[in-house]
């Protein structure tokens, strides 16, 4: 460390005669050797400036929550140059730079919904609420009607044929539903209804007839031979299904068969009316 210290000290020396050559070229010799030796005087040797450190910094060093002693000024070319610490930068609180609240930003947009979650489990049943207010009345129901009612004032004789009792006399027909041209009731409303046969009889003469159904005899009304002619009726309900056909058949001529009547009075009547619609509970 000696001869280092040397070998430094004596480059130091160059290196200031160098720089300060000219500036004593113009100083008398007498001066210069007198700054000479003022200079060898002063200047320590490197052991005695290395201890002179080691005093310092034994002298300088902080104690225990002391802070350190402020800065000294050092040649460049002395060793053993003390290293300083990095001031570290200011810290600014940035809370007193703080400025006052803005307003509010506009409303930004709608985010896509997420997925459905899974059902939750069923609630308590709520309490019983109150009574509500009764409902306008609703329409009245349908009502169906079905009657006639006819009669024929001209007598009939049997042939060798079924003759169907066509009337002439009309005394209620309601919607048209007996046809006077055919001698025929047709159902237009299905139901039960009810049906009523009155015919004045032939003396000598049987009297013979079938209340037909389609073509199927439902009743009969008969009258044997007699001396004097009589007033007979026949009555009966039917259920009905829509396009059945209820009519008055006279039997064949196999005897002597007929029904009275004359030009001035109503001697046969045949009735009939609806009592019950088949959709009526």
């Amino acid at each position: 460390m000696g001869s280092c210290g040397q070998q430094l000290a004596l480059g130091c020396c160059l290196l200031l005669a160098i720089a300060c050559g000219p500036v004593l070229s113009h100083v008398p010799r007498d001066q210069q050797d007198q700054l000479e030796q003022e200079e060898t005087q002063e200047r320590p040797s490197s052991l005695d400036r290395a201890e002179r450190n080691e005093e310092n910094h034994e002298k300088y060093s902080p104690r225990q929550g002391e802070e350190p002693p402020t800065s000294r000024c050092y040649r460049c070319c002395d060793p053993s140059t003390p290293v300083y610490q990095a001031i570290p930068a200011p810290q600014i609180n940035i809370t007193i730079l703080k400025g006052e609240k803005g307003d509010r930003g506009d409303r930004g947009l709608q985010g896509k919904y997420g997925k459905t979650g899974s059902v939750g489990a069923r609630g308590h049943i709520g309490p019983k609420g109150q009574k509500g207010s009764m409902g306008a009345p609703g329409d009245r129901c349908k009502t169906y009607y079905a009657a006639f009612s006819v009669g024929r004032k001209k007598p009939l004789h049997s042939n060798d044929y079924f003759q169907t009792v066509v009337f002439d006399t009309e005394f209620v027909n309601l919607y048209q539903h007996f046809s006077m041209f055919t001698g025929k009731f047709y159902c237009s409303v299905p139901g039960i209804y009810f049906f009523s046969l009155n015919v004045h009889t032939w003396n000598q003469k049987e009297t013979y007839l079938h209340v037909m159904k389609n073509e199927e005899e439902m009743a009969i009304l008969y009258a044997q031979v007699s001396d004097r002619s009589i007033m007979q009726s026949q009555s009966l309900m039917l259920e009905l299904r829509e396009q059945d056909e209820v009519w008055l058949r006279l039997f064949k001529g196999e005897r002597e068969n007929a029904i009275f009547s004359d030009e001035f009075d109503t001697y046969i009547t045949f009735s009939g009316y609806l009592v019950k619609h088949a959709a009526d509970p």
